[in-house]
């Protein structure tokens, strides 16, 4: 089923809330010297709020994404008046700044800046009258994250499979939400080609292994969703069929199940939350780009419909450890965008 603005209005809810609190946070920060010992809003004036800087960052993507997928939403005018008191030269600015410190080139690397990216391409999809301006305003600090991306992937020689923020495969798949939005075939070109130096040789992929403790993301399932993006469907269909041979056979796998989470206060086990959602947004992608009647197309999209009845109910939980985040990837898994 396709996001509801009756979901969109509880999703927005909760970075509504968190966008602007600025504690508890769980600030990574570089210190250069005692002058940089400061608050989290000072530091960075746009991004503070919602724990950590890439989940603020998510945050907006989710209230830019709902507003703009039902312009009629209740939060509206309180999404608008965030974006207008926050989206400033000024505070763009300060974030350049932090990031263009030194000791600071790593900073958020890969997935804070591939969630910015995101953020700039929904800007630039959000048929409003002041979407324009805050993407302007936004923009130099997406062209510092596009460049350093550019400047990295030739690098990095092996990708990163873990299923946390350092994960390989996501970055690039936002990214690329970013150049194809952006009609930017410098970036689109140069993520193909780390996708298919990092991937396209992949076989039998171990999904038996997934997921680690704390995993929100799965890496078979985001590299698979990745080069279901970049593929043309008989390229990826073949491939598909050498990296994940028992799902691809439509002979079930682990990746279909959800799994026992034991602790949803905890912070690292609440990521199980994430990987549901997360597995339910790659598995409907890929079943849609694979011909009608695979073998494996109806058991994914039953896999996910089960993620995601097993997760959705628990994310205004009342906890901030999942509050602050989950919501962006119960928009992904329900619009599978």
């Amino acid at each position: 089923m396709p996001l509801s603005r009756e979901q969109a209005g509880r999703f927005v809810s909760l970075p509504l809330a968190g966008l602007t609190r600025e504690y508890p946070n769980h600030l990574m920060h570089l210190l250069n010297g005692p002058q940089d010992a400061q608050p989290p809003s000072a530091l960075h004036p746009i991004f503070y709020g919602c724990f950590d800087w890439h989940s603020a960052v998510h945050g907006y993507w989710l209230l830019a994404h709902c507003a703009r997928a039902f312009p009629d939403l209740p939060q509206g005018e309180a999404i608008h008046a965030l974006f207008a008191r926050h989206f400033t030269a000024a505070n763009v600015q300060k974030e350049i700044d932090y990031f263009t410190a030194p000791g600071r080139a790593a900073y958020e690397r890969p997935y804070g800046w591939a969630w910015l990216l995101k953020l700039a391409a929904e800007l630039r999809e959000w048929p409003i009258p002041q979407a324009p301006a805050w993407r302007d305003t936004l923009q130099p600090l997406a062209e510092l994250l596009r460049g350093r991306l550019l400047e990295f992937l030739p690098r990095q020689r092996q990708p990163i499979r873990t299923g946390t923020h350092y994960n390989t495969a996501f970055a690039l798949l936002l990214a690329l939400d970013h150049a194809r939005t952006g009609e930017d075939a410098a970036l689109e070109s140069a993520l193909r080609h780390a996708a298919m130096r990092y991937y396209a040789a992949d076989t039998a992929y171990p999904s038996r292994y997934e997921p680690g403790g704390d995993d929100f993301l799965s890496g078979a399932l985001t590299e698979a969703t990745l080069m279901a993006a970049l593929l043309p469907q008989p390229d990826f269909t073949a491939w598909f069929s050498h990296f994940l041979p028992e799902l691809a056979a439509g002979r079930g796998d682990p990746l279909l199940s959800p799994v026992d989470i034991g602790d949803r206060d905890d912070p690292k086990i609440v990521h199980l939350d994430g990987l549901h959602l997360s597995r339910a947004w790659c598995l409907r992608r890929i079943a849609a780009t694979l011909p009608p009647a695979h073998a494996a197309s109806a058991a994914m999209r039953d896999g996910a419909d089960r993620l995601e009845q097993a997760s959705l109910p628990h994310i205004a939980s009342g906890n901030y450890n999942g509050e602050h985040w989950l919501a962006s990837f119960a928009a992904l898994a329900v619009g599978a965008g």
